[in-house]
């Protein structure tokens, strides 16, 4: 008998995407330096906590412990993804689409800009889309005058590539 997968199982160890800018990375490092400056207060809290004795009936040692837990956890996850990051540098590579350039394409009669970074730091609305995206992967190694067709569920869309920087 085949053991059924839930959903939330499905996506919970996915791999962190290293790549990331160095602004990104600057801003990470920057967020770990001020987690390891309250570390220290947070776990004096909880030892006072503690002193106060029976821990089954102590909702705020157990609420302390917890944001201390959840503050180790998320320092961790940090440190790991800061020393595995791959640093994107911008721009093109001779004119070609790579992670970290911006490019112009036409699709549909309009001009959109995108630039192509790491998973996390998309944001589609601002046109800064991942390298894994479908349009991602089918821009990279495309030149000015390339086109590019992009498969998705609604079809096949032409994105014809204007200008890279």
């Amino acid at each position: 008998m085949r053991v059924p997968i839930r959903k939330s199982e499905k996506y919970t160890y996915l791999a962190v995407d290293p790549n990331m800018t160095q602004e990104k990375f600057d801003a990470l490092s920057a967020q770990l330096s001020r987690m390891k400056k309250s570390r220290p207060a947070l776990a004096k809290e909880v030892a006072r906590l503690a002193e106060n004795g029976d821990f089954s009936e102590n909702a705020e040692y157990q609420i302390a412990k917890g944001k201390l837990r959840g503050l180790n956890q998320r320092m961790l996850e940090i440190e790991s993804h800061l020393n595995k990051a791959s640093i994107i540098a911008p721009g093109s590579f001779g004119g070609m689409v790579r992670m970290g350039s911006a490019v112009v394409v036409e699709v549909n009669g309009q001009q959109k800009t995108f630039r192509i970074l790491g998973s996390s730091e998309t944001k589609p609305e601002a046109g800064i889309i991942s390298h894994q995206s479908p349009i991602g992967m089918a821009l990279i190694g495309k030149v000015a005058g390339d086109d590019a067709i992009v498969k998705t569920k609604k079809g096949e869309t032409l994105y014809r590539v204007v200008s890279v920087a």
